[in-house]
């Protein structure tokens, strides 16, 4: 016989290690130093990598550029696909709300991850190998600050024509990738406007904005730098656009995602008000 048909359950209590309090802290620093290690590591091998601007040594192996451009290829890729995946995401949520749970179902999500992240490393394979075969027997100085593959076409004294064609089809994806974005918020904007309520078109519109912010700032910088005129003065421009995708978006990322998604502030909160309701309570004794 069920005793708690009325009973509305709200949340649920986590035991966490059945062990005495003692022991749940040294388990609590155990795995804090853990995850600071790992920040630490992260940071050490970013200060390694920024290391040349203060030694003065700028260079760099033949096999340690192309490592460099082998990932920055797949993480570029990686980035478009899920920009793009999350454009998808977004139109199924908003105008096809009812079917949402029908159509982005796991095994969708990931098949789309396992097919883009294949994607990924298959582009930045064929491009690592194609820059490879090139000569660099002219100059080997990169007008750049890390390995990119405009920088190493213009620096090589091989035939670039195929390499070029190879860049003009993968443009040709990322164009693609942009317009069904595009369209994808034309769809989600005309959605929109038919909602009667104004409450209801800022929900909406607001489960897009993280991911339109980082569209912007993502395709924003890099569409400007490939499409703008090229002259001598423009290279120093290109490094700063550059820095903007490389470096900018992923230091907000956390914050565009994260700080906004409900779950995590909702966390924060209640460890705030947890933190504060013990102080009061030393302050009190």
């Amino acid at each position: 016989m069920n005793d708690c048909e009325n009973v509305t359950v709200t949340e649920f209590y986590l035991t966490t290690f059945s062990t005495s309090r003692i022991n749940e802290i040294l388990i609590f620093i155990g795995f804090l130093l853990v995850y600071i290690l790992a920040v630490v590591g992260n940071l050490i091998i970013i200060v390694l990598m920024l290391a040349t601007i203060i030694t003065g040594d700028k260079t760099i192996s033949f096999l340690g550029c192309f490592i460099q451009l082998s990932f920055f290829i797949f993480c570029a890729n990686s980035e478009i696909y899920i920009l793009t995946s999350m454009a998808y995401d977004r139109y199924v949520a908003i105008c096809s709300p009812l079917h949402y749970s029908l159509i982005i179902t796991r095994k969708v999500c990931f098949t789309l991850a396992t097919f883009y992240m294949i994607l990924s490393v298959v582009n930045s394979v064929i491009f690592t190998l194609l820059i490879s075969t090139l000569s660099f027997c002219s100059s080997q100085k990169i007008n750049h600050f890390f390995c990119e593959v405009v920088p190493l076409m213009k620096l090589s004294s091989s035939d670039t024509k195929r390499m070029k064609v190879t860049l003009l089809m993968e443009d040709i994806c990322v164009a693609g990738s942009l317009t069904f974005i595009l369209t994808s918020y034309v769809r989600i904007i005309s959605t929109v406007v038919k909602i009667r309520s104004s409450k209801g078109q800022l929900k909406a519109l607001s489960s897009c904005s993280s991911h339109i912010i980082t569209v912007l700032l993502y395709f924003g910088p890099s569409m400007f730098m490939y499409m703008k005129p090229e002259s001598e003065d423009s290279k120093e421009e290109d490094k700063i656009l550059s820095m903007l995708y490389v470096a900018v978006v992923p230091m907000l990322n956390p914050f565009v995602y994260s700080l906004r998604n409900k779950d995590v502030l909702g966390a924060a909160r209640k460890m705030a008000n947890l933190k504060g309701n013990r102080i009061a309570l030393l302050l009190k004794k």
